[in-house]
Order: structure tokens, then sequence, then C-alpha cells
């Protein structure tokens, strides 16, 4: 099922669609599928299953902690692809987001193959460029799988590099409104609106009405109000997981706490 279903369900009801994200197997497996299907039970339309991988480029230190943690339980592929089969289940539209190395080391076509008979709606792949020579390989393989190819683009990209991005998007388009790692922030960037508006001014001229999703630290329900009002999606992953990572010791205190977040964050998409 692509993302796009959810997307346009979140535009039939004149609304943006919040997108959720957490590591797989973090706390570990089972609590990872528990905590990402009361984020689903609490608003989420969207989710982002992490696959933790140990050298990442452009998380922050919050979701470092956190795959840190699944990588030190022995967090492997298979344990990603039980996560996005377990929340796929849910009938809300499930995709990875990787770096690009653990896939090309697991093999594109076979990662492909089982992503979609997990029910996994596709990937997003941040240090992954949409460039033929680069994703050549992943672009065939989604479209043999009907998967999603999410690409991401940024305050710095240049009207070439949005055109071609979103072109080769399926799904969604990520922009990423914050230059540097991720993070939540206590306020929202200036970058975003400008960014989502020269993105939307090439989907429309390719005539695709492909949505786009922003990913800038939100962290709470009015600032997911405020990036709600000019984008297709709002993107939070780093104060999830701080929910978790919170309550150490408490499992049921931090799923309490990220519902509390999710109703939060659902209401203030459906504010603006």
């Amino acid at each position: 099922m692509s993302v796009s279903v959810a997307f346009d369900k979140a535009r039939g009801e004149q609304r943006a669609a919040l997108v959720g994200y957490l590591p797989a197997g973090f706390p570990d497996v089972a609590g990872g599928i528990e905590a990402l299907r009361a984020m689903v039970d609490a608003g989420c339309d969207v989710i982002e299953v992490g696959l933790p991988y140990s050298d990442p480029v452009m998380d922050g230190p919050t979701i470092q902690a956190a795959a840190q943690q699944a990588l030190e339980r022995g967090v492997r592929t298979s344990d990603v692809l039980r996560t996005v089969e377990a929340v796929a289940a849910t009938g809300t539209p499930t995709v990875v987001m990787t770096y690009w190395n653990p896939v090309e080391r697991h093999g594109v076509a076979r990662f492909a193959a089982e992503l979609a008979d997990a029910g996994g709606a596709g990937l997003i792949t941040p240090d992954l460029t949409p460039d033929p020579d680069v994703a050549g390989a992943w672009i065939a393989a989604a479209d043999e799988h009907d998967l999603d190819k999410v690409f991401l683009v940024a305050p710095s990209s240049t009207e070439e590099r949005i055109a071609m991005t979103t072109a080769a998007c399926r799904g969604f388009v990520y922009a990423t409104a914050v230059m540097g790692v991720t993070g939540a922030r206590a306020t929202t960037s200036d970058l975003a609106g400008p960014l989502v508006g020269r993105v939307r001014a090439a989907v429309r001229q390719q005539g695709s009405g492909l949505p786009i999703g922003v990913g800038l630290g939100v962290s709470n329900g009015d600032q997911a109000a405020e990036v709600a009002s000019y984008a297709d999606g709002v993107i939070v992953g780093s104060a999830f997981v701080r929910c978790l990572l919170d309550h150490p010791d408490d499992r049921a205190a931090g799923l309490r706490a990220l519902t509390v977040l999710t109703e939060d964050l659902a209401g203030g998409v459906r504010r603006a």
C-alpha cells in the first residue's frame, strides 16, 4: 500500500498527514512494535521504521542513542522487516527509513522483495540521490515490486535537483528543512516554508500531485499545526524517541507519554 493512500485520505479531510518514526528494535523488537502500534492508535497516518545503522550521518543524538541501544541488543534486518509486517498489518502505510549501505549489503533486489512481502510501502533513503547511475538498482527493484521511492530535498537543493528528485519520487518527497542533523527543536525553521514552495512549484510543473512531507524537529502540536499550514505531511522522529528514552525503566509510562504526544501532534495537523 503506497503512502499516497494516507496522504489522499488526509487531503480529503482538509488536513496534513502525521508521519511518525521510531527505529526498529528500540527498546527491543517487541517493545518497538508495541510503541509503533500505540502511535497508530493515537493518530499517526504513516509510520517510518528506522533501520539502525552504526555510522549515521543525518541522525541527531536522540535517534543515535536509540539506534545504538537496538544495535547492542543485536537487531538485524530481519527484525526490521518483522516490525514492518506487524505495523503494516494495522492497515497503516509503513515505510523503512535507512541509509543505503545496509540495503546494498543485504542485496537490493532481495531487500525490495522481502520488504514487499512484509507489506511495506517503500523506502526513505536519506543518503541516496536519485541519479540513475547511483540509484538505478533501487529504482528498478522498487518499480518491480510497486514500492514507494522517497528521496530528500534540502534548502540547499538547486531547482534542477528539486525537479529531478520530485520526478523520481513515489509516495511523497521528503523536505528536510533544517541544515544539519535531526532532533526536536523549540522553534520551527524559517527555511521550511520557502523550500516547500519551491518543491510545490516543481510538482505542479510535472503535474504529479506528489505530496510533500516536512521534517524539521517538530516536538509539539503547535509546531505541527504551523508546518501543516503549508506542507502535506508533518514528519516527527526525535520527539517520539525521547518519550521512550525518558522512561528506560518504566515501559508503560513510556507508552503513555508516546500516546499523549501523538494525540497532541495529531490534533495539531488537524487544527491547521
